[in-house]
């Protein structure tokens, strides 16, 4: 994507709330907001605690909201981004959403893990807030989960994502939306279990500053301003708001005082449309406190979505914002792998040869560039599976990856690198492999393209002795030719034997037979 000239637009698809941010880039690498949006949505509504399937209301309430985003975005000439957090990663028909968001609004919605979300929110917060040079601690509280980082320049030095949201435990303990004492306490216990150990790690390592973002926080801020200027807050982002224990303890007795969702609704600086959800968000903003024994917070208002932003135009390498999320990709890949114990020289040949063959294709067969940077990954971390077991390692390898951080990749970009990595050998794609199946046929033939460069690579060192140093591609209408440039004095008898079992995929995918010549 060219974003030179270009507007954009992030789309945060959210367990409460969806977000819509348009903004038009500037020539240093910055960029101004020009449009936004924000629609409560409720995804995880009905869930009872536990976000299993997004009911066909919220889907319907989903799809009229994303419609109109996309409106406002092409109003603006802006290609959008889409990411969905906690409500959708967590449902069991999270692909059907998906596919249904695309079929009737054209837009594609990134799934990303936790971790994933804690460093987007990480990216917007030190644009909001003066925190790169200081080692801070990031907290933020969704509909869904609460992620906690703390970073340092730009580097995430301990990350994780709880299953603590507002809207989430408010369907386990709040149903009715009616409070009691008992209500009250339980929850708290809950938050208080969930969050302990995090809260005794974090401790441990320390940190300089704490910032907050997103709804929870945001709410507390707007009625604690309120309460300071007894007037409502005209500053509906509060960027770099600070506030004190003492500040929040005194809104969290105001709040859990009014029983009643009706009382709730009228208190001073609370949105009518949060009083709902904001007794267990402020439970777990309060507990959050307590246990971290915080004395104040800095509002950030910038987060995921100025995030999604700031990480678009790091991936196409736009402007000098740091840190450099391409670095952040390959670092995640390498760590992975040195975890594995990999075979560094072997999975560092392969990928050269997969690139090699990659570059040489694309003359011939229309291959998006982003799919290079899926091919290196998946080559670098083909074998990791080893670390488990030779056989069928390259299951192995799929789960490692599939369950695995990858920072600065989506669920979606993590899913087609297990995939390619677990078919580099034995059997191809097929239809009854339950995890391939069930991905859009666009993403399958992705799948299928990759995995057959790769197989074709790795088969050219079969004896891991690197006999194969380099390749050129040549092609017509029925062939693909292949030159191998091999080791002087060597004859690759053991790889073409190798290739003969492996290069049906490639022949079925690019729909040529394949020759291979060495010299």
């Amino acid at each position: 994507m060219e974003t030179n000239n270009q507007n954009l637009a992030a789309i945060d698809v959210g367990s409460n709330s969806f977000h819509l941010i348009v903004v038009k880039l500037k020539n240093d690498g910055n960029f101004e907001i020009i449009d936004s949006e924000r629609e409560v949505i409720r995804l995880a509504e009905g869930s009872s605690g536990n976000i299993k399937h997004i009911k066909p209301d919220a889907i319907e309430r989903a799809l009229a909201t994303l419609r109109n985003f996309k409106s406002i975005a092409d109003s603006h000439n802006a290609k959008i981004r889409a990411v969905a957090t906690s409500a959708v990663r967590e449902s069991y028909n999270k692909n059907e959403f998906i596919e249904e968001v695309f079929n009737k609004t054209g837009i594609e919605v990134e799934v990303i893990s936790g971790y994933e979300e804690a460093r987007l929110i990480y990216l917007g917060a030190m644009k909001a807030v003066p925190i790169f040079n200081k080692k801070t601690l990031i907290v933020d509280i969704g509909g869904g989960s609460t992620e906690f980082l703390v970073g340092y320049k730009g580097k995430s030095n301990f990350v994780i994502s709880l299953k603590l949201g507002a809207v989430r435990l408010t369907e386990k303990f709040f149903p009715d939306f009616e409070l009691t004492k008992t209500s009250i306490n339980e929850c708290r216990k809950w938050v208080e279990i969930e969050v302990f150990q995090v809260a005794n790690t974090i401790k441990k390592m320390g940190f300089s500053a704490c910032v907050g973002s997103s709804g929870t926080i945001m709410a507390a801020g707007m009625m604690i301003n309120a309460i300071r200027k007894g007037t409502m807050a005209t500053n509906h982002l509060l960027n770099n708001f600070e506030f004190t224990n003492i500040e929040l303890s005194k809104i969290c007795e105001i709040i859990l005082d009014k029983k009643h969702f009706e009382k709730r609704k009228k208190i001073f600086g609370l949105e009518a449309k949060r009083a709902d959800i904001i007794p267990a968000g402020i439970i777990i903003l309060s507990t959050i406190f307590d246990l971290l024994g915080l004395e104040k917070m800095v509002i950030s208002g910038y987060a995921l979505r100025e995030g999604i932003i700031i990480d678009t135009l790091q991936k196409q390498h736009t402007g000098s914002i740091k840190p450099d999320l391409s670095d952040i990709r390959t670092e995640s890949v390498k760590q992975l792998a040195e975890s594995c114990r990999y075979d560094k020289i072997h999975c560092n040949h392969i990928a050269k040869l997969s690139l090699e063959l990659f570059d040489k294709m694309k003359e011939y067969y229309p291959l998006g560039e982003e799919l290079r940077e899926y091919l290196y990954a998946a080559a670098i971390l083909h074998d990791i599976g080893y670390h488990i077991s030779h056989t069928n390692h390259h299951h192995h390898s799929y789960y490692i990856i599939k369950n695995s951080e990858l920072l600065g990749f989506n669920e979606n970009e993590i899913g087609i690198i297990a995939h390619v990595a677990r078919y580099h050998r034995k059997s191809h794609p097929k239809s009854r492999h339950a995890d391939f199946n069930e991905l859009p046929e666009r993403t399958q033939a992705v799948i299928k393209q990759l995995a057959a460069i790769l197989r074709v690579a790795d088969s050219f060192d079969r004896t891991h002795k690197q006999i194969v140093q380099s390749l050129q591609v040549k092609a017509n209408q029925n062939i693909i030719e292949l030159n191998l440039e091999c080791a002087k004095g060597t004859v690759p008898e053991i790889e073409l034997w190798n290739l003969e079992r492996r290069k049906g995929l490639f022949e079925e995918v690019f729909n040529r037979k394949l020759k291979v010549f060495y010299s």
